[in-house]
């Protein structure tokens, strides 16, 4: 890792550990769960507006490959993020089972287009653990915690912070 994100890694474990939860900056509540390739995720549900079936966006042109374009809602023009891309997920196929999780992040209506959702579950803060310690080549981030529900492992999400993140150049 970088100095940078050395110190961003330090700092999210200082105020984990100072707010009571050793890192994990994960809160207790409920989390919309949602598969990417092999894996369970979960995000705040307090962030999701909608879930809608995936159609095709309109591609913007010299847009990174994680950005698949727009789409018009209700008149709101929301651009469509592919989280497999996004996250360096193996790419999987648009098919029945794909949708897009409508988010509203900072004022921003932004769509993330995810292999399935599976449910909304309530995590306690017994439930949520801290995330490891990845290498440098995995952006860790964006992990805020690990879940754990009976035999279920779920990767919990900042999904605010990685839609902000410079990159994306969404959301300033």
């Amino acid at each position: 890792m970088d100095m940078i994100t050395d110190a961003a890694v330090v700092a999210r474990h200082e105020a984990a550990r100072q707010a009571g939860k050793p890192g994990s900056t994960a809160k207790s509540g409920e989390y919309l769960t949602f598969r990417l390739g092999g894996e369970e995720y979960g995000i705040d549900i307090l962030r999701v507006q909608e879930i809608r079936s995936y159609e095709p966006p309109t591609r913007i042109a010299n847009s990174p490959n994680f950005i698949k374009g727009v789409v018009n809602l209700r008149g709101v023009i929301v651009p469509i993020i592919d989280l497999r891309l996004k996250l360096g997920c193996e790419s999987a196929e648009y098919n029945a089972f794909t949708v897009v999780i409508v988010l509203n992040v900072k004022g921003r209506v932004v769509g993330a287009v995810v292999d399935s959702v599976s449910d909304v579950l309530e995590l306690t803060r017994e439930q949520i653990k801290p995330a490891p310690e990845l290498s440098s080549s995995v952006d860790g981030n964006f992990i805020t915690g690990i879940g754990s529900v009976a035999e279920r492992m779920l990767i919990l999400m900042d999904i605010e912070g990685l839609m902000s993140s410079a990159d994306m150049g969404l959301i300033g």
